[in-house]
């Protein structure tokens, strides 16, 4: 089969940093193309090369698309030519149509005016294709994440795709809206499209890739044909860190002390909608060196229970107690949670865990700026040395600790959100979907500091929608359902069966 893209000898440099060095990347007409790698591997700018964000002269090397080279200055260039990138972060308005999200800067146009009937009828038929029936004109704000993935694959087909580029599509998605957009992505390659995939998930990748291209340190380290033999998970891992990785999670010996921190009776109504309970008198504790799993679907309230405890960041009409070593406690702002030894770091550590324009450590002192500071003033040597002692020790990949966060990559962000929080010296961790989005080494990483939190007595609470990482790392769980905890179990009874057992068994109650 022949190849409709060539990439040869991609270098990319930013100020301090190689991105890619000498990189090749050969994707056959008609395939579903994997690249693998750790964050900072190179892959998105890689991608970003591919499709004109990072126009030609910018970068050393060639790229040739059916077979001509090509000079992209621009996206419209790559384009006009039929290749199309859904990033991580989903480019919609959520205050506008879906119609007019699609057509969006591609609109259909009469005699110079926008063609609401051609509009509206193309978009049923985008729509048809990607197994969406909404209305044209239903905003963006009332899909849900998994929809709105879908709307953007509509906006890409609208653009006449002839290469789909997705990074990192189902990283947001829960189980049933992973495993559709892979179904989806399968029936495209069977009407002949070809993609170009980035994905940390490796058994998503087992089950839809043709070839994998892993990347590590911005460089090409194989290329694996897929229909030679099946996908082996353990030498993709190799091949990606440079190591073997006999266990995907640390091992731990619990030293479980008494209860730190209790909640009872804790109840929270919608935030748009006040009349309706959306947290329903949960009730949990966690003790000294205890990991603790919350599981449950996308919805189930996981997140809004977490953000409604931490100074009521989400919710109206809160209502319960927080108990922290027997005594009742206010959380009812951020700064007196944080005061309480409390800390969140949230799922969305772009919009909420971090400040992309500044430097990693401005954002580790954050939580914390006491810490760095004397009368009131910050001391900007103090505050150097913390982020350089947190670079140290949670492996934070960068040239140095005066680079914009917006310019790391999704684990290294990670762990300066984290880092932020640990300088608060909290004694309850509340971790939600920490791994999200990031590599099998960075996860390893960020396992290894959960575990080492646990054994110095510390409570981590762990919110995930990845059932092998909460039977991997918790001591116990509970099942979220609808706003409530529908089951508790030690880890050593639980499965991911059980787990879904009570949830579906909820719902039907």
């Amino acid at each position: 089969m022949d190849a409709i893209l060539e990439m040869k000898g991609i270098t990319k440099r930013f100020p301090g940093v190689v991105a890619l060095k000498d990189v090749n990347l050969a994707v056959r007409s008609g395939e579903i193309h994997a690249i693998c790698g750790e964050n900072g591997a190179g892959k998105s700018t890689l991608m970003k090369v591919l499709s004109g964000v990072y126009p030609h002269g910018t970068y050393e090397g060639d790229v040739h698309f059916e077979g001509r080279e090509q000079r992209f200055d621009s996206i419209r260039d790559s384009e006009d030519l039929g290749i199309a990138i859904i990033h991580q972060e989903l480019a919609l308005v959520p205050l506008m149509s879906i119609a007019e999200n699609i057509f969006l800067g591609n609109e259909l146009t009469r005699a110079g005016v926008i063609d609401a009937e051609a509009t509206h009828r193309r978009t049923v038929e985008l729509l048809k294709k990607v197994g969406l029936s909404e209305s044209p004109e239903e905003l963006i704000t009332n899909l849900g994440v998994g929809k709105q993935q879908l709307v953007e694959i509509a906006k890409a087909l609208a653009k006449k795709c002839k290469l789909l580029i997705l990074d990192d599509p189902t990283a947001s998605l829960n189980e049933n809206d992973s495993q559709a957009l892979l179904d989806l992505l399968l029936e495209f390659k069977a009407q002949g499209m070809t993609m170009i995939m980035i994905s940390h998930k490796l058994n998503e990748i087992s089950r839809i890739a043709d070839s994998v291209t892993v990347l590590r340190d911005g460089a090409t380290v194989t290329t694996m044909d897929c229909g030679d033999a099946p996908i082996n998970e353990d030498e993709i891992i190799r091949h990606m860190v440079g190591r073997e990785m006999a266990d995907r999670y640390p091992h731990r010996e619990p030293q479980i002390g008494e209860t730190v921190f209790e909640v009872r009776d804790w109840t929270v109504f919608h935030e748009q909608h006040a009349d309706r309970k959306f947290i329903k008198g949960v009730n949990f504790h966690v003790r000294q060196g205890e990991i603790l799993g919350i599981a449950g679907l996308m919805g189930s309230g996981r997140t809004e229970l977490a953000m409604s405890l931490f100074g009521r960041s989400y919710g109206r009409h809160i209502s319960g107690h927080v108990l922290l070593r027997g005594q009742e406690v206010d959380v009812s702002t951020v700064e007196k949670a944080v005061n309480h030894g409390i800390a969140y770091v949230t799922e969305d550590r772009k919009g909420y865990g971090l400040v992309l324009e500044n430097e990693i450590k401005h954002n580790v002192s954050l939580a914390n700026l006491p810490g760095v500071s004397r009368l009131g003033v910050i001391n900007e040597g103090r505050e150097y040395s913390v982020a350089k002692d947190y670079q140290r020790k949670i492996n934070i990949r960068c040239p140095d600790v005066f680079q914009h966060v917006g310019n790391l990559s999704g684990g290294n962000q990670q762990k300066v959100v984290l880092s932020k929080w640990l300088f608060a010296g909290p004694e309850v961790l509340i971790l939600d979907e920490p791994t999200r989005g990031i590599d099998v080494g960075a996860k390893y990483e960020i396992y290894c500091l959960m575990a080492e939190l646990a054994r110095e007595g510390k409570c981590i609470i762990l919110i995930s929608s990845e059932m092998p990482e909460l039977l991997g790392m918790v001591d116990r769980l509970y099942v979220m359902n609808e706003g409530a905890f529908v089951a508790e179990m030690d880890v050593a009874e639980a499965s991911q069966e059980k787990i879904m057992r009570a949830i579906v068994k909820a719902g039907k109650d």
